[in-house]
């Protein structure tokens, strides 16, 4: 359950946003960069979630620059009083050709391109962001992050599913990469964020930084039965 105000005995908390469902979402469209809109339920969920929200009393709000993010970031600074703080480093993963495309069209413009993948091999799209430099912009935005929440303090960062999760295991020193084979998905430890759903960090006095809560959700969604990990 969602904490009210500010945490206990000057603990400092960070909360992990993932901006609200778009059309590309529900129909299974890789976004990236693209500057998509919030759809309807979109909407619905950032509203609820920020009631949620709110009674962290954040101190600050960092969102993303992407409209999906932005929009959801809105909502809460709405409630709360505060201007978001637009950060393109909490960007989603470019992703390079396959922006606008569903599984379906990737597979039909680049079929030799999508059996590589599907065998398991290493397979880099073209124009796409490698894990190691979302990695990077992350964890630089979460260090920044953590260092700007004060003792007693909530800090909201909003950003996206696959560069959130990604960012998670960067600050928490565990390691992955671009392969696609099982030795390589350590990305998997940690399932996807649902749309508007978060998740909480706090530093606890003895042990530091710790997940206290993950995909926390205000509104759930059908569970995907597509295993593939390509939209974005």
């Amino acid at each position: 359950m969602i904490g009210i105000g500010a945490p206990a005995s000057g603990v400092r908390r960070l909360v992990l946003w993932r901006h609200g469902r778009t059309e590309w979402n529900l129909v299974g469209r890789a976004q990236g960069h693209a500057d998509v809109p919030l759809d309807q339920v979109g909407v619905a969920q950032a509203a609820r979630a920020s009631e949620l929200l709110a009674t962290y009393q954040p101190a600050f709000v960092w969102s993303s620059d992407l409209k999906r993010a932005r929009q959801t970031a809105e909502a809460l600074t709405a409630l709360i009083g505060h201007e978001p703080v637009l950060d393109r480093r909490l960007r989603e993963y470019d992703v390079g050709v396959r922006q606008g495309m569903t599984r379906d069209e990737f597979r039909e413009a680049f079929p030799e391109l999508f059996a590589r993948y599907v065998a398991g091999e290493d397979v880099t799209v073209p124009g796409q962001e490698v894990t190691a430099d979302v990695r990077k912009r992350m964890l630089a935005v979460l260090e920044d992050a953590t260092e700007a929440v004060a003792e007693g303090q909530t800090g909201v960062v909003v950003g996206h599913g696959a560069a959130l999760r990604t960012g998670i295991l960067a600050f928490f020193g565990v390691s992955e990469d671009d392969s696609p084979t099982p030795a390589g998905r350590r990305a998997e430890m940690l399932a996807g964020m649902a749309n508007c759903a978060w998740t909480v960090l706090e530093q606890h006095p003895s042990y530091g930084w710790q997940i206290v809560d993950y995909n926390a959700q205000n509104l759930p969604e059908p569970v995907s039965l597509d295993d593939s990990p390509l939209p974005r």
